[in-house]
């Protein structure tokens, strides 16, 4: 029997075939709400708490279950806005899809991680539990420039992988680079650096940074923030991603 007194969470969206957002094909639930205000946000549709569409629990695997046979060698992704937001939900979310067998992932900033309050560290831990896989966006290595470029603090943001690393849970880093602002050589060999002291870190992806949300922010009246700034090339971030992963081996072979 279904649990009718589901508490219901804030959507945007659902993709029901995604192929970047974790491993295999996977059913993708885009959470409303996010505290980051990254200059390069490309979904500025997602940051008001009180937009999306309300759904339950249940309502969401049900359309996970009518397309089940396809998520065979993938499974469930929350991503956002970010998920964090809506932290209740989102435990439950997950709980119940591991009891569906479906494996879970989950697409973060970690940016509302607080290892201080012993309440908020006992939810993740709950949340932990039931979290297969996990994508972690790190927007930039040096904590003045990343509070310049989101608008929040990267501490945080490393606490959280501190903790699904010592977790176990299997980490991809993600890493936008922007043109002028995170792309220096200094930076990405802090960040292969920085990463190389989680212990799960088993991928790195780094996405070159583009333009394709400016529509968005014009038809929501906002002005985007980096209109100067030029789409970035895939050879520039493969020479990137290379550079980042040199300084990543370097700490890991030395310990």
């Amino acid at each position: 029997m279904k649990n009718t007194e589901q508490k219901l969470g804030r959507i945007h969206s659902l993709e029901s075939f995604g192929t970047v957002d974790g491993p295999g094909t996977r059913f993708v639930v885009f959470f409303q709400g996010c505290p980051m205000r990254c200059k390069f946000c490309h979904n500025p549709d997602t940051w008001n708490y009180q937009g999306g569409t309300k759904m339950s629990v249940d309502e969401i695997l049900d359309k996970y279950e009518r397309n089940h046979m396809f998520y065979k060698n993938g499974g469930l992704t929350v991503t956002g806005g970010e998920p964090l937001v809506q932290l209740p939900f989102l435990i439950e979310l997950f709980k119940q899809a591991k009891s569906r067998e479906i494996h879970t992932c989950l697409d973060t900033s970690g940016i509302l991680y607080c290892k201080e309050s012993s309440e908020l560290v006992k939810q993740y831990e709950e949340l932990f539990q039931y979290t297969d896989f996990c994508m972690l966006d790190i927007k930039c290595s040096n904590p003045e420039i990343h509070k310049e470029l989101t608008g929040q603090p990267l501490q945080p943001v490393l606490d959280f992988a501190a903790a699904i690393s010592q977790n176990r849970i299997p980490l991809r880093i993600r890493h936008v680079l922007v043109p002028g602002i995170t792309d220096s050589k200094d930076l990405l060999a802090d960040l292969g650096k920085l990463i190389a002291g989680f212990s799960t870190v088993k991928e790195l992806e780094v996405l070159p940074y583009h333009k394709m949300g400016i529509a968005k922010y014009e038809a929501l009246h906002l002005e985007y923030p980096l209109v100067d700034v030029p789409a970035l090339s895939k050879e520039d971030a493969k020479e990137a991603r290379t550079l980042i992963l040199q300084n990543f081996m370097k700490i890991r072979q030395s310990k």
